[in-house]
């Protein structure tokens, strides 16, 4: 039996290995994009390789119906994954916080074992590979790639991801693939993203950074509530409560909603308390400026802005401003209004949101509902996790699932 598999990223990977561990009979052909494989797994946790977590439940996902992950996550839970990497030799740090990484902190580590792993199992591994399309004809698969055809595939799964990283080859060839043989998608976003803000300020609070609350609002309706680190930008925010809250809001934009982000500065100062410390600040220091005497409160940068977007003049003493001012300015400082009007984009996400919508696939066997022999795991399908590596699991565990799918003769 010969199986093709589109995509040599976690998905990939992990299906190779555990086909070929079930029926070493079976050749196996993984066509990659790039001249080695897992360039997204190089990529994650800024290269340390946030590899999975130690509690994961489909609320840690979202899609169109995130309990689709519910029987992977049940067969290949983060106990089974561990078992798996010592048979690769790979030993894992568990962090307190539940996020899992290798023992060795280098996500190269990670790709090396599983290469090792793939050769000793004689997987076939065809580099620089760009697949074009994929068509069955009597029964058998053919893959057209770099101008070529690769044909007799009795199965072929699709475990190519989607847009996010396109710098590292990254495509949607596995939606055209999907739409040639009739499969349905859900449009594709980016997701863990920076925002653009229809505020930047002309890009003056860039490089301000700050552990902020941040409230998600929907159409004014409140969504999502985020405590975490917040990073000012040219373009607007980012920072990981803006990447983690950036999921929700980014679906929300691809459907046209107005969104808002609200970030309170203090979180654990109630807003009238906010004010007393500022009114006390101010007496004490009656002759100087407001914005100086702010800096001892917030950022040299926000200060000025501060005070602009509650409009009092950058020359104002403290002992001139009233008391209206001051509730003005906590009010400020506890609920920072922004409008949300893009992202960075695909180039700058660590994942994308929708694709093949999952009511079409088996969420057992992750073949394909409509094709015999056709079968998907991972980014492609339209499942999108938190971060903290409940990506990569679900890559591990789709591709697993559907690995002893393409075992069976």
């Amino acid at each position: 039996m010969k199986i093709a598999i589109i995509g040599g990223g976690a998905a990939g990977i992990m299906a190779s290995i555990t086909a070929k561990r079930l029926n070493k009979n079976i050749e196996i052909d993984i066509f990659d994009a790039n001249k080695s494989i897992g360039k997204k797994i190089l990529a994650s946790g800024n290269g340390r390789c946030n590899i999975s977590n130690t509690t994961i439940t489909s609320k840690n996902y979202l899609g169109e119906n995130p309990t689709f992950v519910d029987f992977a996550l049940k067969e290949f839970d983060f106990k089974t994954f561990e078992k798996f990497c010592k048979t690769i030799g790979l030993l894992l740090d568990i962090k307190e916080s539940g996020k899992v990484y290798p023992l060795s902190n280098e996500a190269k580590s990670v790709t090396n074992l599983f290469s090792i792993a793939l050769d000793e199992l004689n997987v076939n591994i065809l580099y620089e590979q760009i697949v074009q399309k994929v068509e069955k004809q009597n029964d058998k698969f053919v893959i057209y790639a770099n101008d070529k055809e690769f044909k007799s595939y009795d199965k072929v799964l699709i475990s190519s991801g989607l847009a996010a990283a396109p710098q590292l080859n990254s495509t949607e060839i596995g939606l055209q693939i999907a739409s040639s043989f009739g499969h349905s998608f859900n449009p594709t976003y980016p997701s863990l993203v920076g925002l653009q803000t229809k505020d930047t300020y002309k890009g003056k609070l860039q490089g301000v950074k700050k552990e902020c609350s941040v409230s998600l609002y929907i159409n004014g309706n409140f969504e999502q509530d985020i405590f975490g680190d917040v990073l000012f930008t040219a373009y607007g925010v980012s920072g990981f409560a803006i990447l983690d809250i950036s999921q929700r809001a980014v679906l929300a934009l691809s459907k046209f909603y107005d969104v808002e982000l609200r970030i309170n500065f203090f979180p654990k100062t109630a807003v009238n308390d906010l004010a007393n410390q500022i009114q006390t600040l101010f007496k004490n220091l009656p002759n100087q400026k407001a914005v100086d005497i702010l800096t001892g409160l917030v950022s040299n940068k926000i200060a000025p802005i501060l005070l602009e977007i509650c409009k009092i003049d950058l020359n104002t003493k403290a002992h001139e401003i009233n008391t209206k001012q001051i509730k003005s300015l906590a009010h400020q400082l506890n609920s920072w209004r922004l409008k949300v009007i893009d992202t960075q984009g695909f180039s700058h996400a660590e994942a994308s949101g929708g694709g093949i919508r999952t009511l079409e696939i088996d969420n057992k066997t992750y073949e394909s509902k409509i094709v015999k022999n056709l079968f998907f795991a991972g980014e492609v399908l339209d499942i999108v996790g938190n971060r903290g590596g409940y990506n990569l699991h679900f890559a591990w565990a789709s591709g697993y699932l559907a690995g002893k799918s393409l075992s069976n003769i």
